[in-house]
């Protein structure tokens, strides 16, 4: 009886809740496996796909959300296997999204509030997601310096659009399977990769962005985001990659407040 060959895993990128080959072809070889190296049409189809399941998301009751994220550590959980990153990574990474899902309720309390004022008028203020949120992910962790920077988008309401790490993209791409059997709506979470260089700059200048979270750590490519972004007015948050648990819960509201917006309403009272 001859030997069976192994099945290798073939990685694609994570578009609009289906996996897809890169509209390139190109693949980059990252750990002994053939990657999919991302295009410009990548990107600009992953922006269309989370524009498309952000009014959606956003309409989902906060406690649905929650129930999501929360079913998103239970999947990750249940896969630990498949996760070649340090088993603390993995358990951080598993107790951000527990600590984000309990936020997603909230956030309009926290937020959101009666405002003063010397008129007879009441003014109020609500948080609104953002909308699409681009996600620029460290090289390392890859999955907890990922998953700290998606929680939060994803809590608020938001649909992302990341690029993965450049040196480690696997566990990334491992996501996506996490994600797709965890009742996350196809387009909200969208995952590439590919070079951080030749992708960045397309998704920080695509005009249907309307926030980026940058934590590459590459300064000179930061201040390109910045310029790109400028033009069409999206927000942009840097930051350090996180490193643990502790870090990514330690300020909580400053993730989630780069990713909000707040509407502010008055309404006329008395006579």
């Amino acid at each position: 009886m001859t030997a069976r060959l192994p099945v290798r895993k073939t990685y694609k990128l994570f578009v609009g809740g289906a996996f897809v080959r890169s509209e390139s072809g190109r693949y980059d070889s990252k750990e002994g496996f053939n990657v999919p190296r991302g295009s410009r049409k990548d990107v600009r189809d992953a922006v269309g796909a989370g524009r498309k399941a952000s009014g959606p998301w956003a309409a989902r009751t906060s406690y649905n959300r929650g129930q999501i994220l929360y079913r998103c550590a239970e999947a990750l959980e249940s896969r630990a296997a498949d996760f070649h990153v340090p088993r603390s990574e993995l358990d951080a990474s598993i107790d951000v999204l527990v600590h984000y899902a309990g936020w997603t309720d909230k956030l309009q309390p926290v937020l959101g509030g009666i405002n003063p004022v010397a008129a007879p008028f009441l003014s109020f203020s609500l948080p609104e997601p953002t909308g699409v949120v681009g996600i620029l992910a460290p090289d390392s962790p890859p999955l907890l310096g990922l998953v700290a920077e998606l929680a939060p988008v994803l809590a608020a309401g938001n649909t992302a659009v990341c690029v993965l790490s450049d040196e480690q993209p696997l566990p990334g791409l491992d996501l996506a399977e996490v994600l797709g059997i965890a009742d996350v709506p196809g387009g909200v979470v969208n995952l590439l990769s590919g070079r951080r260089a030749e992708l960045a700059p397309v998704l920080a200048g695509h005009h249907a962005l309307n926030a980026v979270v940058d934590v590459s750590g590459d300064a000179e490519l930061g201040a390109e985001i910045d310029r790109l972004a400028s033009e069409s007015v999206t927000r942009v948050r840097h930051a350090r990659p996180t490193t643990s648990y502790e870090e990514a819960v330690r300020d909580p509201l400053s993730r989630l407040e780069a990713v909000t917006e707040l509407k502010t309403a008055w309404h006329p009272v008395g006579a």
